[in-house]
């Protein structure tokens, strides 16, 4: 083939915060002493929620599952590719580009990146069930945010192919390619906020 939430007081411009539950409270006693009501509030951006008490100390943080939706730009371009090869007699060609296009066009219809709260995961069909390990490097289609090292997206106008480097299949780093069949700005907008942003321009 990347988020710290931030909790403040009551200024925060409701574009940019949702606040639930009650704000901290004082109420005054017949000696003059304060109670202070210690209670939480709740603030959702961009799909995950942290709650914070008043003081800034962070109790509980989820994250939505995020499925990119499927994009079937590439097999169409590749099928297309390889109609105008064979209309010009260049079958050679035409053949393998036209099953890789079927190829992509089949597991478009079936494979999901599946983005939840620790974790990556390659699932498959419409119930996501587990995809099995790894054809090529062994192990389970899943990997954590955190063992990530880097990770790019080529290319950001017509995304083609997506890498990421993982410390989790091995210590030294696992390099994983995939073709970008899924929509290339969900993709990319949910790596950088569960990966970290990009750091270099290619893999080493």
């Amino acid at each position: 083939m990347a988020s710290a939430l931030l909790s403040a007081p009551c200024f925060l411009s409701p574009k940019h915060k949702e606040l639930g539950g009650f704000v901290s409270s004082f109420r005054s006693l017949g000696n003059g002493n304060l109670l202070h009501d210690h209670s939480l509030l709740r603030k959702k951006y961009g799909g995950s929620l942290v709650v914070t008490s008043v003081s800034g100390r962070k109790v509980k943080t989820t994250r939505e599952t995020v499925i990119p939706e499927p994009d079937y730009r590439i097999p169409i371009v590749l099928l297309g590719l390889s109609g105008g090869l064979a209309y010009t007699n260049n079958l050679l060609p035409a053949a393998p580009v036209g099953l890789l296009g079927l190829l992509l066009l089949f597991q478009t219809t079936r494979v999901r990146f599946v983005f939840d709260e620790e974790a990556l995961e390659v699932k498959v069909g419409e119930e996501l069930e587990n995809s099995g390990e790894n054809v090529f490097v062994g192990g389970k289609n899943r990997w954590k945010y955190s063992s990530f090292v880097n990770w790019e997206l080529w290319w950001p106008n017509f995304p083609i192919l997506v890498y990421f480097k993982e410390t989790q299949t091995k210590p030294e780093g696992q390099v994983h390619f995939f073709p970008v069949i899924f929509n290339g700005k969900q993709l990319y907008d949910i790596m950088v906020e569960r990966a970290g942003p990009s750091q270099t321009s290619g893999p080493k």
